[in-house]
């Protein structure tokens, strides 16, 4: 999107993984800002699109990236890792939006486009549910749902909402408990995985359209992925 002429803020916990990515994206002449922040609460949320007028005076385009995933036997699952998917997957996707929604329909009066964009990443788990995720997969048909709902409350005034649902991608998910990776394989056998450049052009190709054009959902599979 920095490459495509936006100027992009990165949120998230990690300063310096942040500033990595920033100076990546100055490097090759496009524009960032950093700033730190946990979406679980709701006043660092809030702070995000503060710190984001503040720097650019505007807000056109919020994309929700922000999750976790730590799936295994329920029983035997912690409660308190239900309790963080669903702080991070969901509280911390409605905390950003709600704090976004009067900023990106202001953008709308004033933008050549006449249009303003939230793309939530929500999962294939958010259409399909399977054993040992439901957790998961709860945040994400949540994800899912609330973004078609959005849709249909704001699509009149020109704000448009669109949902995301990548299969198997090469990224940190997976990273987040010992042995994710190996019960997808025992799953769904040997894919080539999606990478996050993939996803990250589906946003750009979504956000880049005319105002006529909405794109509601999309859903990305590996090739190899039944």
């Amino acid at each position: 999107m920095a490459a495509a002429g936006a100027q992009v803020v990165l949120v998230a916990r990690r300063k310096s993984r942040l500033e990595q990515l920033e100076q990546k994206i100055k490097a090759a002449g496009g524009t960032a800002y950093s700033i730190v922040a946990d979406l679980t609460s709701a006043a660092e949320a809030s702070e995000v699109i503060e710190k984001t007028i503040a720097q650019f005076g505007r807000l056109d385009t919020l994309v929700n990236a922000a999750g976790v995933m730590m799936n295994g036997p329920s029983i035997a699952s912690p409660l308190d890792e239900w309790d963080q998917m669903v702080n991070i997957n969901l509280r911390g996707l409605m905390y950003i939006t709600k704090a976004a929604l009067p900023q990106l329909l202001a953008a709308v009066g004033t933008s050549q486009r006449k249009v303003a964009d939230v793309v939530n990443i929500s999962s294939v788990s958010g259409r399909v549910a399977a054993p040992a995720v439901a957790i998961y997969t709860a945040t994400k048909f949540a994800v899912t749902a609330a973004t078609e709902a959005w849709r249909q409350e704001f699509t009149k005034q020109s704000l448009r909402f669109s949902v995301i649902e990548p299969g198997a991608t090469v990224s940190e998910l997976f990273d987040a408990k010992d042995g994710q990776w190996e019960g997808f394989r025992s799953m769904f056998g040997e894919v080539e995985r999606l990478h996050a450049e993939d996803i990250a052009e589906a946003v750009t190709f979504i956000v880049t359209n005319p105002r006529r054009v909405a794109i509601n959902e999309v859903l990305i599979r590996p090739t190899d992925q039944a």
